[in-house]
């Protein structure tokens, strides 16, 4: 196992401080604040930590404050409901006595049913498309410095977009994005930890959907973005180290914020997840003051 996925299983990992009480870790990417995946993720491992017997299906969240990288996070779980098919938890995750998500999932026991879905999209393979990470060591000198390092080194999660944008020269093109990833080494073989790297690895890119139609990206010191809320649904097996490939689009954008939808397929083209999310994307006008948080 590569030291990079090592590191990002180690986050995975919460230390118990207290009935169904929970601490994680911080850690910078480059971003202005802390990754809303991170948070993601470790929220979902928290109330797996109280499951027995069953699997998360669904899970609903609301980033209300900017995270910091500076700060260990608190995951304080509620035991909403524990039935005989279904069980509910509500994470709330906190930082400096301020919750900065609000997170609520569901978890079933496993059972048979109906079973359709939507054909993947055909696309080339990843075999034959570059890496995000080979395309930023190719632009490095153009990348700031203060977050040349966090975008040049090596990753957990392998991503390779079938139609990159510029993020220099950004050209306004349809809202639809499609890329595959994998971890970038093997993984194990538990089914709770590969959604929780899902959930984690789903807030990566998707607000850049419904930034594509009007030909702006992060990069731009103008734009101020931030994830909103976000939800999952789990429907078939996967691992997080085979071939999975995203597929948004965003179906519109107003009021400064953006929605944002995705379905994640195995390469042997199941259905295994689905995503919604809405984010800000704000243009702020000369002058006026960047803002650290949403709002």
């Amino acid at each position: 196992m590569s030291d990079t996925l090592t590191g990002l299983l180690d986050l995975m990992k919460l230390q118990a401080i207290g009935p169904d009480r929970y601490l994680g870790q911080s850690q910078d990417l480059g971003f202005k604040n802390l990754f809303g995946g991170h948070v993601l993720g470790q929220s979902l491992v928290a109330a797996a930590n109280t499951c027995e017997g069953v699997d998360v299906h669904s899970l609903h969240a609301y980033f209300i404050r900017a995270g910091s990288t500076q700060l260990p996070i608190e995951y304080q779980v509620d035991r909403i409901r524990d039935g005989k098919s279904f069980s509910v938890r509500r994470v709330t995750a906190i930082q400096d006595n301020a919750p900065i998500l609000i997170l609520s999932s569901s978890f079933q026991v496993f059972e048979t049913g109906f079973d359709h879905q939507m054909e993947m999209p055909q696309v080339p393979p990843p075999e034959s498309l570059v890496s995000e990470l080979e395309m930023a060591r190719s632009v490095k000198d153009l990348i700031p410095a203060r977050i040349r390092e966090q975008f040049t080194c090596d990753r957990p999660i392998e991503i390779r977009q079938v139609d990159p944008i510029n993020p220099f020269n950004p050209q306004k093109t349809p809202p639809v994005r499609y890329a595959w990833f994998r971890t970038v080494s093997a993984m194990p073989a538990d089914p709770t930890l590969n959604k929780c790297l899902l959930a984690y690895a789903s807030d990566f890119g998707l607000l850049a959907t419904c930034m594509r139609p009007h030909g702006v990206t992060f990069y731009q010191p103008d734009m101020m973005t931030a994830s909103l809320d976000h939800a999952m649904w789990f429907y078939r097996p996967f691992r997080m180290d085979e071939w999975l490939l995203y597929a948004s689009d965003s179906p519109t954008a107003a009021n400064g914020r953006g929605f944002n939808r995705g379905n994640i397929f195995n390469r042997q083209g199941q259905l295994v997840a689905c995503v919604a999310q809405e984010g800000l994307i704000r243009q702020l006008s000369k002058g006026r003051e960047t803002r650290s948080s949403q709002g």
